[in-house]
């Protein structure tokens, strides 16, 4: 009942569930891009002369169209190129890879494991006790997930041939004891600019922003961000932005997201598109500033 009175109410909402039904499918990626940015921002994107952050974003997914993109946003084959890159103490090894729920050998498999679909975002199942495990629930949740192209909800096209598969990885924690805190780190031309640790997210979701030299921002994307609760500055923070250069260069901006974990650095994903383009900035300058930051490929920038 609550999603219904929300679907008539809300038109963002609105237009996401549309989306992920593939009622606008038809529409091109410019168009669509146009229409969902107008529904959060209550303004088009500037497309012609892109300005801030999301703008630029929105570009790039049209314009900015390298092969190895796909690779990059692929959970699985990510793992071999950042290793190729890095090294292999840095990746989560995969327990298995499938590419339907009824295959995985769930005895072969550790007590405690996280289950990922490599071709979306939410594709998630967290197993702390496999004896409690509802599989049908998981089979459900993993399954509509495989059937769905990510694609199609925020036009980032990397995502669209991205061969769906399932993994499995360790399940770890972090000092809490009860979760994994991302630290998202954006890049700009490989030059590490912004820190993003996200916290709570199966609780409360936030988000604390710091310099790279880990000075709290006070500011938020998206997420509320707690100025009390301050995360303690990562052991191997040089290390993580040496990595974060390595795995950046090349490209005008790209996401790098890293687990730490005592005295060991984990790479976690690469991002393309942050928020698809689509999160809020508070106050609207840090969005303005990142823009800033991002040099458009090819002579994108007019300004």
């Amino acid at each position: 009942m609550h999603k219904g009175i929300r679907y008539i109410k809300d038109r963002q909402y609105r237009f996401s569930v549309n989306s992920w039904y593939g009622l606008y499918n038809y529409i091109s990626d410019e168009e669509y891009i146009k229409r969902r940015y107008k529904l959060i921002f209550g303004v088009e994107p500037n497309l012609e002369n892109p300005q801030t952050f999301n703008e630029k974003l929105q570009w790039l997914k049209l314009h900015d169209r390298r092969p190895e993109y796909t690779t990059m946003v692929d959970k699985y084959a990510a793992k071999k190129w950042v290793a190729d890159r890095i090294g292999d103490e840095y990746i989560i090894p995969a327990l298995g890879v499938w590419e339907h729920f009824d295959e995985i050998d769930f005895d072969a498999l550790p007590n405690q494991f996280v289950l990922k679909c490599t071709h979306d975002s939410g594709g998630l199942v967290v197993v702390k006790d496999k004896s409690k495990l509802d599989k049908k629930n998981a089979k459900q949740k993993i399954e509509k997930c495989l059937k769905h192209n990510f694609y199609w909800f925020g036009r980032e096209w990397p995502y669209k041939n991205v061969p769906p598969r399932i993994i499995a990885e360790k399940y770890m924690t972090d000092e809490s004891g009860v979760e994994l805190k991302d630290y998202k780190i954006f890049n700009f031309d490989g030059e590490p600019k912004l820190i993003q640790v996200d916290y709570d997210r199966f609780v409360e979701h936030k988000r604390n922003l710091y310099t790279t030299d880990w000075q709290y921002i006070e500011a938020a994307i998206q997420y509320p961000t707690n100025p009390i609760h301050q995360i303690e500055r990562p052991k191997q923070l040089e290390k993580m932005l040496d990595i974060s250069r390595t795995l950046s260069a090349g490209f005008s901006h790209v996401r790098i997201d890293f687990y730490s974990i005592d005295d060991r650095i984990y790479f976690g994903e690469i991002t393309l598109y942050h928020g698809s383009g689509f999160e809020i900035f508070a106050p609207d300058s840090l969005g303005e500033e990142l823009g800033k930051w991002l040099k458009l490929p090819g002579g994108g920038d007019t300004y």
